[in-house]
């Protein structure tokens, strides 16, 4: 069984509660292991860790602007990779108009974030309409499809060779945060039956290895009739989740958690209360996360730790180098000129590093790291 060395000391000026409290003229930066799960310090600066002047290589953070990423695909295997290892893969599709085939992907889970539009999908299991802010987790394997109704712009965030599991909720029991009650599963309906009079042949594109192979019926596939077990799609809405709050600590992302996978955990943000304690911290606490790679996609409202980005931008901060909020943020935190948060964002922290592609690449903000500094050029939005 694996042990830390853990024996916490304490040297020179430094707060008696971790995020609370800090000592005058500091900026306090925790050093941490295992992403906010392991051992950890804090550490007291004269001056904010983000005051770089200058900031090359591999490092470096990244901001991505998805609103500018080419148009409508006519299939999820057609959306780019944008960020990818060999845990996790992250893309962006953009769809209109109602499928004329069907999907499988056998390399992994497949959780689509619905950024944009409305629908329905269909799917083995019948059919689950979709909105915005909706989660959609589909095992490996299930056979799918979309019908918009309004055109639509998702997050896809594959689990290669791996499933979407539920964090254990420890000691606020398992029905903090949302109910898996809230959990809705296909239904069977007569949207579900009605399609499946199309008569006609049918393509099944299915991915396995990173390739694509197709499987054509003389009739259409998913034409199930019932089905019982305990492996389905589900659908969860960002408005279901009801976030862990205290109104005298900062609690740390992890405390966020809604899906985890092999290597990755899935975390949402939604609108809450700011700290309210005159000393407790109103905004996220500078830290050094030596383990994880950091990349959030920003859904909507005013992300508060951050200047300048727009729903359907992204940022990644690589692990090994310390980040925290924008110098506005971390006034108007100190100030509390805010009393509450409207941002809804999607975090997703990986064990192991993303390689950014040449398509996210070329959708890049590159002034981001100077944007610390206020000296970056920033982007225009998209039009």
């Amino acid at each position: 069984m694996r042990k830390w060395l853990s024996f916490p000391r304490r040297e020179g000026i430094a707060s008696r509660q971790a995020h609370c409290d800090l000592p005058e003229g500091t900026f306090e930066r925790e050093m941490g292991r295992e992403g906010f799960f392991g051992p950890a310090t804090h550490i007291y600066h004269a001056h904010p860790p983000t005051d770089w002047i200058d900031f090359e290589g591999p490092l470096k953070p990244h901001a991505f602007d998805f609103n500018r990423l080419e148009g409508d695909m006519g299939s999820p295997f057609a959306a780019p990779d944008l960020l990818v290892n060999a845990h996790v893969r992250i893309r962006f599709w953009a769809t209109a108009d109602k499928m004329d085939h069907l999907v499988r992907n056998g390399d992994g889970d497949e959780l689509l974030f619905v950024h944009e539009g409305e629908g329905d999908l269909f799917c083995d299991f019948g059919r689950i309409g979709y909105r915005e802010g909706d989660y959609l987790v589909l095992p490996r394997g299930t056979m799918w499809r979309l019908e918009p109704s309004a055109a639509t712009r998702m997050l896809l965030v594959e689990a290669t060779n791996s499933a979407y599991l539920l964090p254990d909720r420890g000691l606020v029991g398992p029905h903090a945060i949302f109910d898996p009650a809230c959990l809705e599963t296909p239904k069977l309906d007569e949207a579900f039956q009605a399609q499946q009079t199309e008569q006609r042949q049918w393509r099944v594109v299915v991915r396995k290895r990173g390739r694509l192979s197709t499987i054509t019926y003389p009739f259409n596939p998913l034409d199930a009739v019932g089905w019982k077990g305990d492996l389905a799609p589900v659908k969860l809405n960002w408005r279901d989740i009801r976030p862990l709050m205290s109104h005298r600590y900062h609690l740390p992302p992890s405390a966020h958690s809604t899906f985890i996978a092999n290597r990755f955990v899935v975390c949402t943000f939604v609108p809450r209360p700011i700290e309210s304690d005159p000393g407790a911290l109103k905004v996220p606490f500078y830290h050094s996360n030596d383990d994880y790679d950091e990349f959030i996609f920003y859904h909507r409202g005013q992300f508060f730790s951050r200047d300048n980005i727009r729903p359907g931008m992204t940022t990644l901060h690589p692990c090994g180098f310390p980040h925290g909020p924008h110098p506005k943020a971390f006034e108007a935190g100190q100030k509390h000129a805010r009393k509450e948060t409207d941002e809804v964002a999607v975090m997703i922290d990986t064990r192991d590093a993303l390689e950014i592609t040449q398509a996210a690449e070329a959708v890049e903000w590159q002034d981001y790291w100077l944007s610390w500094g206020g000296r970056a050029r920033y982007p225009q939005a998209a039009e």
